[in-house]
């Protein structure tokens, strides 16, 4: 793609270095490219740019560069029950930081997440929360010398409890970090499915520290204001998702006469929390087998090969 010309006319000035992409059109194009790595329950990661996917998935595990995150755990809560052949909308109500429902959500329940009866133990489905913990990171992905910033998602069963020896669920695995005089951003990040768990469960694990090239990508996507929007974002806005749910639901005043459930309020994540199905509209493509103990976790040769270079 290099020898391609995009110009009409000839240039008729000569360069004799290569010049890199300007911070405008970084930022221009941040504006209408999206990305996000996709996690699914038959144990693969897709990659998903502006809401469709490019190139095949990965099996097991990925390892990435953990370079932006926000300081507390956000929420996201939907009203409707998820249905993977429905179009994809907004979330009902969220919040970046766990705190008060975002100026942005169109069916915000709370003045505040604390007082909020969607964040409360039975307000969702067996017992548990309707709204649902997650966390939004920003990663570079291991061996891509691009530079390209992805969003990716941990759901509330995969945030909390304790891990193992250097294996751990996501707030875990920070603290482990901090103790063992690392950071996320100084790491590159093994993140795997648990293949004992009875539901999809993601897990940590520390491979090295980053190298100096590494080092570089990663101050330069910290420089980035376009990285931040990846930890703010929902997945329906990281996938250009602008249709409100609220032409798709009851109306919200007749939903509030609802009788409330008869409920006790925690303040404390719930660690036996079941991730819920992200509301996007899956691929048509066929599921892919779900692995087996049996299978190894691909290297980063096969991971880079499967994806390939489609953008």
């Amino acid at each position: 793609m290099g020898e391609l010309s995009i110009f009409q006319q000839p240039s008729t000035a000569v360069s004799t270095t290569r010049r890199e992409p300007t911070a405008l059109g970084k930022a221009l194009a941040s504006e209408t490219t999206l990305r996000r790595i996709q996690t699914n329950t038959n144990g693969t990661f897709k990659r998903i740019i502006n809401g469709e996917q490019i190139g095949d998935a990965v099996r097991g595990s990925l390892n990435v560069i953990i370079v932006d995150a926000l300081a507390k755990v956000s929420r996201v809560y939907y009203a409707g029950k998820y249905d993977p052949n429905a179009k994809p909308t907004l979330p009902n109500c969220w919040s970046n930081l766990g705190d008060r429902p975002e100026s942005s959500a169109p069916d915000r329940q709370s003045e505040n997440c604390a007082e909020c009866r969607m964040n409360v133990k039975g307000s969702g489905d067996n017992g548990s929360r309707a709204c649902r913990y997650q966390r939004r990171l920003a990663v570079l992905v291991e061996g891509d010398p691009t530079g390209e910033v992805y969003q990716f998602n941990v759901p509330a069963k995969s945030l909390f409890g304790k891990g193992s020896g250097n294996v751990h669920p996501f707030e875990a695995y920070v603290k482990f970090l901090a103790v063992n005089g690392e950071s996320p951003d100084t790491v590159v990040t093994n993140i795997s499915y648990d293949l004992n768990a009875d539901s999809m469960e993601l897990q940590f694990t520390p491979l090295r520290q980053i190298s100096d090239d590494e080092y570089a990508l990663v101050r330069q996507a910290q420089a980035d204001p376009a990285t931040k929007r990846y930890v703010q974002l929902t997945v329906a806005q990281a996938d250009g998702v602008a249709k409100s749910p609220l032409s798709e639901a009851e109306p919200k005043e007749q939903a509030k006469e609802e009788p409330k459930p008869a409920i006790t309020r925690s303040d404390e994540p719930d660690d036996d929390e079941q991730p819920v199905a992200e509301p996007v509209k899956r691929s048509t493509k066929t599921a892919e087998p779900a692995p087996t103990s049996a299978e190894p976790k691909q290297d980063l040769a096969a991971v880079l090969s499967a994806w390939g270079d489609d953008d």
